[in-house]
């Protein structure tokens, strides 16, 4: 689907999950690379810009990962966005409403400015994922240390979740460390299309960059705390669980002690021939086990 909207003097084409024949119409009208071509019908690996004579070529991604396709030229602009594996896309509802307003405050919209409100626009949604993702990691960490967890398979669980947890945040890192060389080439002035206001527009976008990758790499590190965090639990429950054998065990070893002494076929064993022989075993067996019970209940074993 093809949309085109007028914003001061910049003609913006948005196409949403195109087809061949909108990406060769658009190419077509605009004189657009063969390259840069090629590329808006695959994924991109990673954020990246290729400058020509008559336009530039930038891809990023959206807070979802939502690949979106820019070029701009003399007057007009254009993105090519697509569902992210989701099935979410990025609006660029307040992208275009921002541009309204520079243009209807008397500020010139070029086509480098309306790049630069998309980039900024696609760099604000890092901040929203990255406290998505904080929510999630939180209540990861609840879950590790609610003592009350009563189901094992749970441990599973929560190892899983933590592993979904740092492969989201290591393909947002993909999409956010690049960029950081996109808006380098920007603010030397390589792009002839942004000046004045898209520049300042752009240095702010710059500025949020680095707090996004400083939060990423704060969630990483707090991951992988988790994780080891995780891991510490479940030793200590394993410890838990083997002093628990060992004190029961214990308990069990004197009764069976005694078992073996007066099972012994030795033809002079005293109590043999008493009459109390029995009872007495019975209770010795008794006795050893309690007192047993309560040094290792004492010692919070059992």
């Amino acid at each position: 689907m093809i949309t085109h909207h007028r914003i001061g003097d910049t003609t913006w084409i948005d196409v949403v999950d195109p087809t061949v024949e909108e990406l060769a119409g658009l190419a077509s009208e605009r004189h657009l690379s063969d390259r840069t071509f090629d590329e808006a019908h695959r994924r991109a690996a990673r954020p990246s810009m290729q400058r020509f004579p008559d336009h530039v070529y930038v891809v990023a991604f959206s807070g979802s990962l939502a690949e979106v396709d820019m070029w701009a030229g003399d007057g007009w602009f254009a993105t090519v966005r697509r569902h992210d594996d989701e099935g979410k896309e990025w609006e660029p509802t307040l992208a275009l409403a921002r541009g309204q307003r520079l243009a209807a405050s008397g500020h010139g919209l070029s086509s480098g400015t309306m790049l630069a409100l998309v980039l900024e626009d696609l760099v604000d949604g890092y901040f929203n994922t990255a406290d998505e993702i904080e929510d999630r990691l939180e209540e990861i960490e609840d879950r590790i240390f609610d003592g009350n967890r009563e189901v094992q398979d749970d441990e599973h669980d929560v190892q899983e979740a933590l592993f979904d947890v740092r492969r989201e945040l290591l393909r947002i890192r993909r999409a956010v460390m690049p960029l950081r060389e996109v808006l380098s080439s920007i603010l030397r002035g390589e792009v002839r299309w942004i000046e004045g206001e898209g520049l300042v527009v752009c240095r702010d976008t710059f500025d949020k960059l680095l707090r996004a990758t400083d939060m990423v790499d704060e969630l990483r590190e707090l991951v992988g705390n988790a994780v080891e965090a995780h891991l510490a639990v479940i030793s200590n429950q394993m410890n838990l669980v083997m002093k628990q054998l060992t004190a029961w065990g214990s308990i069990v070893f004197g009764a069976t002690l005694i078992a073996g002494i007066y099972g012994m076929n030795f033809a002079k064993m005293p109590e043999l021939d008493w009459y109390y022989g029995y009872p007495f075993a019975l209770g010795l067996m008794v006795v050893m086990s309690a007192l047993l019970y309560a040094l290792f209940k004492r010692r919070s074993w059992l």
